[in-house]
């Protein structure tokens, strides 16, 4: 249920991020890229309904995704860049937000923030840009399934494979698309190689 991408504009986009002369508007704008990369994959297989919209030649039906059905969940604030660009491309989508804070003592997350739409019977999108030591991964994942959604899928720009392995292992239905799985956690907790802070870098907040 981990799939990574691996086509060559995937590696070098996360090596624009990794560079650290990247500027902020760089860096939103590369993840946003990273991002629909990872939606194009992620959605492959979703079904799709017929829509009867008016084309130059008149009213016609075609096929399209079910927009209304899919919700983009975020974790404030790194996974904000995340969230617009899967809004651009599906501007129909429902979006919402969760905010938890990892405590650097503990290394463990805490939710301090929950604003979720009714769930019940939808398709999740969870948008994180790093996968760590996977905490608030499985924190978030059982909060969204206490509301009853019908599939949850995560979408993720780099990670460990520490993390990988304990959100697999506590939520083996979720599926997980990766843009990037990195070599390693460091006894920090933090993703090596890494990019750094995907929320200091995004907003110049260093």
């Amino acid at each position: 249920m981990i799939y990574e991408l691996s086509n060559p504009v995937t590696k070098t986009l996360i090596t624009y991020l990794r560079e650290q002369k990247s500027d902020a508007i760089r860096f939103r704008h590369t993840v946003a890229e990273l991002t629909k990369q990872l939606v194009y994959e992620a959605l492959q297989k979703f079904p799709l309904k017929q829509k009867t919209i008016t084309s130059w030649q008149g009213e016609s039906s075609f096929s399209t995704l079910d927009e209304e059905n899919i919700i983009v969940v975020t974790v404030l604030r790194a996974g904000m860049p995340m969230l617009d660009s899967v809004m651009e491309l599906l501007p129909n989508v429902t979006a919402g937000f969760l905010a938890m804070k990892r405590d650097e003592i503990t290394h463990k997350s805490v939710l301090y923030y929950d604003r979720l739409p009714n769930c019940v019977g939808k398709t999740i999108l969870l948008v994180d840009p790093m996968l760590a030591t996977g905490g608030s991964m499985i924190d978030a994942l059982e909060l969204i399934k206490s509301r009853k959604p019908s599939k949850i899928i995560t979408l993720n720009i780099i990670g460990s494979p520490e993390g990988l392995e304990a959100v697999q292992s506590a939520h083996p239905d979720v599926a997980i698309y990766i843009a990037q799985i990195d070599e390693k956690l460091n006894d920090d907790k933090f993703i090596v190689p890494g990019l750094g802070d995907a929320g200091d870098r995004s907003y110049n907040t260093l």
